[in-house]
């Protein structure tokens, strides 16, 4: 059947989701510990100075205190603003206000840049719902970062930012669904083999 991927990835993504949401506070302090701890050790051993990542929501791995933490050591930082045709603009990371994009996403108002702001970025980092341990990534279903990935030339290493319990054997995947090279947990770093 033509739709099943695209039927699994919807019965998944909304596991996922609701097990996001139910989640305790004290479990959501602790995860935020060690991805920050770690989302450090993975910017310091590749030694970024500039990268594009995303505001976290209350319900996904934090990333905020991350991005304090770059930007107060002078690493430049973009975050994503959904488009509606289907592509995502740039915008610099300031610490400052956030408004809501079209998906209600998190962005900052920044000065908002084009598609290709991203291109020369030394990592990106991704929400995911899930990833499997091949690296292949289960976004949340509108494919703007599958999209975004799947244009650049010279893409650096790309992290998924998840919960433990989101590394997964497999996920179901069609054609146009971009692996990641690897993924950050509260639990430490994983680097998946290149295929």
């Amino acid at each position: 059947m033509a739709d099943e991927p695209e039927n699994r990835k919807r019965a998944l993504r909304a596991e996922l989701r609701e097990r996001r949401r139910i989640r305790t506070a004290p479990e959501r302090e602790r995860a935020q510990t060690g991805i920050t701890q770690h989302l450090v050790q993975l910017a310091s051993d590749l030694d970024v100075g500039f990268i594009a990542a995303y505001l976290s929501t209350p319900d996904e791995p934090g990333t905020r205190d991350f991005l304090r933490w770059a930007a107060e050591r002078g690493i430049r930082i973009l975050l994503p603003i959904s488009r509606e045709d289907g592509l995502l603009d740039w915008a610099p990371y300031d610490g400052e206000d956030e408004e809501q994009d079209i998906l209600g996403m998190p962005t900052p108002t920044s000065e908002l840049l084009g598609p290709i702001a991203i291109n020369g970025v030394d990592l990106i980092l991704v929400p995911a719902a899930c990833v499997a341990k091949d690296g292949m990534r289960l976004g949340w279903g509108r494919g703007y970062f599958d999209k975004t990935l799947g244009s650049m030339e010279g893409c650096p290493p790309v992290y998924a930012v998840i919960y433990d319990d989101e590394l997964v054997d497999e996920v179901p995947a069609e054609r146009h669904d971009m692996p990641v090279d690897g993924v950050v947990t509260p639990a430490g770093i994983v680097s998946f083999a290149a295929a």
